[in-house]
């Protein structure tokens, strides 16, 4: 919010002086204003901190995207799309930190929003079954995977989407979890004769 402010603010001052820089006739200083006029504004259309964590992924250094994406406290004040793209990342960034009702939430949240890449689609709902496989809703994990199958366009996800099938067929239902709940401390009792 503090960012937002401040931004605000230097876009105001900027746009001042860069019109009254052409009102009063130093036209090459209203030129060069328009330069960091741009910048501020283009930093309210995208913000810096998912640059950096994207460019972080690309590098393969996920503590620092990890950082840079937890920056990011109100991204309520930014585009839809950036929204999707900034609650996804830190769903998939914290997802050994937060619990998976977080996580699948914001997930969801994400989805709902909008992601733009196939790929990008074809991941969250590959993570969500991973969660639905772990809290035992088997049917909707099946569910989530042929859907992630269809989205995923580049075909990049194919060997992970096989995996978790087959995975998939030998995790336990939700029943299966329950009965081994509630036997966990019981011993077998011994057979009568």
């Amino acid at each position: 919010m503090i960012g937002f402010a401040i931004r605000s603010l230097l876009a105001a001052g900027t746009l001042f002086l860069t019109i009254y820089s052409f009102y009063t006739g130093y036209w090459g200083w209203g030129i060069s204003l328009i330069f960091p006029l741009a910048l501020i504004i283009l930093s309210f259309i995208y913000n810096e901190n998912l640059a950096f964590t994207l460019n972080h992924m690309r590098t393969g250094n996920q503590d620092k995207a990890q950082r840079a994406i937890n920056r990011i406290t109100a991204p309520q004040f930014l585009p839809k799309r950036q929204r999707a793209y900034v609650i996804y990342m830190q769903a998939l960034l914290n997802a050994q930190s937060y619990p998976h009702a977080k996580v699948e939430g914001m997930l969801r949240q994400a989805i709902q929003l909008g992601l733009k890449r196939g790929h990008d689609k074809a991941m969250a709902r590959m993570h969500l079954a991973g969660i639905c496989v772990q809290t035992g809703r088997r049917q909707e994990a099946v569910t989530l995977l042929a859907e992630a199958k269809k989205m995923d366009d580049s075909g990049m996800l194919k060997d992970q989407i096989k995996m978790m099938q087959g995975q998939l067929q030998s995790a336990p239902s939700k029943n299966q979890m329950r009965m081994a709940q509630m036997m966990g401390g019981r011993k077998k009792m011994p057979k009568m004769r």
